[in-house]
């Protein structure tokens, strides 16, 4: 299999961080996104959406979105487990990797997609211009914000980790929103303590993988 990749960009960086907690290497080849090497015929033929990661296995067969990926490997690499441990835990995990990526995830790269120059005419990804929507860039800053309440509230109730007492898939997820979303200057408040605490036990458990 080969997994093709972007050093700085989230996405992929969420597929790392669970390679790197499965034990799994993978060959990993880079698309130079500032050369817009995504756009290039070769990969456009892997992956007619322009983006990364993107896995290709080894019938030829490519899988395009983060999650997929990290469910395909779960499969042929079940321990250990991350995406739960029982009917209820997995269930939990589908339904929190959706509210991360729909109240997470998204507006913060609708945030910055809406307002930052570097791009300018791809407001969304893909292979055709979209327009810029400056003012959707802050209704989404308040939507990340509402988002960083909400896992600080699930990590009050249910730490060290927000399936609990287990490390999952929704820690990579949420952590890797929370840095994008830094990288974006939009940081949580320091009011939220239990979001902190999680944030800082995850650079501690990737230092400790690294």
């Amino acid at each position: 299999m080969k997994l093709y990749d972007y050093e700085t960009a989230p996405s992929p960086r969420k597929v790392r961080i669970f390679l790197v907690k499965k034990g799994i290497e993978l060959e990993t080849i880079s698309v130079n996104l500032p050369q817009k090497e995504q756009f290039a015929d070769w990969y456009r033929q892997k992956n007619p959406n322009c983006t990364v990661p993107s896995l290709e296995l080894n019938d030829g067969t490519v899988l395009c979105e983060s999650e997929a990926i990290c469910h395909y490997l779960e499969e042929i690499y079940p321990n250990p487990p991350l995406f739960g441990r029982s009917t209820m835990e997995r269930a939990f995990v589908n339904e929190w990797l959706q509210r991360i990526d729909f109240e997470g995830y998204l507006p913060v790269a609708n945030f910055i997609r809406n307002c930052s120059d570097a791009f300018k005419d791809r407001a969304l990804p893909g292979p055709k211009p979209v327009a810029q929507i400056p003012e959707l860039a802050e209704r989404e800053r308040d939507r990340a914000q509402q988002f960083f309440y909400t896992i600080n509230d699930i990590l009050e109730s249910n730490n060290p980790w927000l399936l609990g007492k287990y490390f999952s898939i929704l820690d990579i997820f949420a952590f890797v929103t929370l840095e994008f979303a830094d990288k974006c200057q939009l940081q949580p408040e320091e009011e939220l303590n239990a979001l902190e605490i999680w944030l800082q036990k995850m650079r501690d458990s990737l230092e400790a993988t690294n």
